[in-house]
């Protein structure tokens, strides 16, 4: 099936890791959340008028009393936050996959700090939260009393997380596998419970059911998937695994489902590296059930008639903008913030004895990748060891640009890293302890540069398919990392000045 949509509106609309996106309207406001898995500050909040044009301006989780993440594994930690909001107070609820527990924070004031979180004794990952009548509702997945896949609903004390009845399975889903991502609304005469099927990969699809009581019985849609990418050929089948969506009524009255997706490399390569990213579809109803505007699936370009002007994200980033706005940078798992200084014209970090291929919290400090086509330079100083950037999936798949300092001779170097081959593949000496490093990408590829006294040399090259899901597995996406490591050594400070990476349309 081939399809061209045309539409005043280009998907992903948030671009990069964000994946499982979840969003609330308050106050004339639109809200979104996301997962970050082992990165912190956990959580990224974002703001809109339209539904459409975002910007972040907060995160969840601040400080480390709030989610335990010193240990969790990769793509493990903080799996699809749910964000609500009832009588004047924000609710995110989500899973620390890696201790299994479903957990959630409030706040009054969503720019602000969010309270410690509070636990429910409830099986299973996704959790959500629906409100009605004084009375509150959290679903999850789980599984039956024959150990089948199904959602979960009970009712809970929210003052306490306590729970006020028992778990009861409401929906086993329409047969797809990987049950997940539940939603309950209630709209006119229906309850609605809307879910993911098929993994949150090329299966992956949107499935619904309604009924009369939050407890059920639901019945299915008739036309399950409402929503996939699974099938899609041609021009189209770039974008896939559309899913893990939430229904919300837009400013016009029209509902939309937000909801990921992923951009692969090219129509006939089909890997991933930038991660699950934030989609955005129209639907209508008919006889109380809702179906999708575009034919079953999600396009590039979805006329979207409460945005009058899409206004393209810049997700560039230098030295001044990590000094003036850090939201967007990410620490690995549980950080030393003794061993970050962020300054107007230069960023300061000291070296870890812990490395990038480490599974704790090496000094690292990172912004997501989130279009295919970058320039990235910056120059970096350091008396011993090594200070660079990463190109980083996890600990066992990166491309590290880096400054190495041995025995007093200096080197710019290029290591490529994928499972445990890690291979420094060119090592050019330097007159002093500095280097000027570049580094180009496009869909397919990374290009690596130096400068110096001897002009400017070609490190090397990587192929971007072994930074993809596909490869290497995982759930996260590509975050460029600045870093400074010295495993062996006395740990030093690294100095990164004329920083700067751009991330192009």
């Amino acid at each position: 099936m081939s399809i061209k949509y045309e539409g005043n509106v280009v998907n992903p609309i948030v671009r990069g890791f964000y994946p499982d996106p979840s969003v609330c309207e308050a106050e004339g406001k639109y809200y979104l959340v996301c997962s970050t898995f082992e990165y912190f500050p956990g959580v990224p909040v974002f703001e809109s008028d339209d539904l459409v044009n975002w910007k972040q301006v907060a995160n969840v989780f601040t400080r480390p009393s709030q989610i335990d993440l010193k240990e969790v594994n990769s793509s493990g930690g903080v799996f699809a936050p749910t964000i609500r909001y009832n009588d004047g107070v924000f609710y995110m609820v989500t899973n620390n996959n890696t201790y299994q527990k479903n957990l959630y924070v409030t706040t009054t004031d969503i720019r602000g700090e969010w309270s410690e979180p509070i636990f429910v004794d409830q099986e299973g990952i996704d959790p959500s939260l629906h409100f009605e009548n004084g009375k509150a509702y959290f679903v999850s997945n789980g599984s039956d009393e024959n150990g089948d896949g199904c959602i979960l609903c009970c009712e809970i004390d929210i003052k306490t997380g306590e729970k006020l009845t028992k778990s009861t399975p409401i929906w086993s889903g329409s047969g797809g596998r990987y049950l997940e991502s539940p939603h309950l609304y209630h709209i006119g005469d229906y309850y609605y419970i809307m879910a993911a099927e098929g993994g949150t990969e090329y299966g992956h699809m949107i499935t619904y059911a309604r009924g009369k009581s939050p407890f059920g019985p639901f019945e299915d849609y008739a036309d399950n998937p409402v929503i996939t990418n699974r099938d899609l050929g041609g021009n189209l089948n770039r974008i896939q695994a559309i899913g893990h969506g939430d229904l919300i009524q837009g400013p016009d009255g029209q509902y939309y489902i937000i909801c990921l997706g992923f951009r692969q490399n090219g129509e006939w390569s089909p890997f991933h590296h930038l991660g699950r990213e934030v989609y955005i579809t129209p639907v209508e109803w008919e006889n109380g059930w809702f179906k999708s505007k575009q034919q079953k699936s999600v396009g590039e370009r979805v006329q979207i008639d409460c945005c009058k002007k899409q206004e393209p994200m810049d997700y560039s980033v230098s030295t001044k903008t990590l000094y003036e706005d850090r939201l967007r940078v990410l620490f690995l798992r549980q950080p030393d913030f003794d061993n970050y200084k962020f300054e107007e014209d230069r960023i300061l970090l000291r070296q870890s004895r812990i490395t990038i291929n480490d599974t704790v919290s090496p000094t690292f400090a990172g912004v997501r990748q989130s279009q295919f086509n970058t320039k990235l330079k910056f120059t970096v100083s350091v008396e011993d060891g090594e200070a660079g950037f990463t190109f980083y999936l996890f600990e066992n798949a990166h491309f590290d640009l880096f400054l190495s300092v041995e025995d007093e001779q200096a080197y710019a170097c290029l290591r490529l890293c994928e499972g445990d081959l890690k291979t420094v593949v060119a090592k050019v000496p330097l007159s002093e302890k500095k280097a000027v490093l570049k580094a180009e990408s496009d869909a397919m590829q990374y290009r690596f540069f130096a400068e110096g006294d001897f002009g400017e040399v070609k490190l090397g090259t990587a192929t971007a398919r072994m930074l993809s899901s596909e490869v290497n597995g995982g759930f996260t996406g590509v975050v460029g990392g600045l870093y400074a490591q010295n495993p062996d050594g006395k740990c030093v400070w690294a100095e990164f000045t004329d920083f700067n990476w751009k991330q192009e349309y």
